[in-house]
């Protein structure tokens, strides 16, 4: 019984779980920012890469 009442009063659980749910909202925002500019790098990267080719 004493087992148990220790399982129920632990709080690291509730702690990795908020963790859990910060990481996974920030790995949202990320992936947001990454989407919202993946057009304009690409096209400037395709420029970079087009520019290398011409060079050599």
């Amino acid at each position: 019984m004493k087992n148990v009442m220790k399982f129920l009063k632990d709080k690291s659980g509730a702690t990795a779980i908020e963790y859990g749910l910060i990481a996974a909202l920030i790995a949202v925002a990320v992936i947001g920012g990454v989407s919202a500019l993946g057009g304009s790098a690409n096209t400037t990267f395709t420029t970079i890469s087009t520019e290398l080719d011409n060079a050599i």
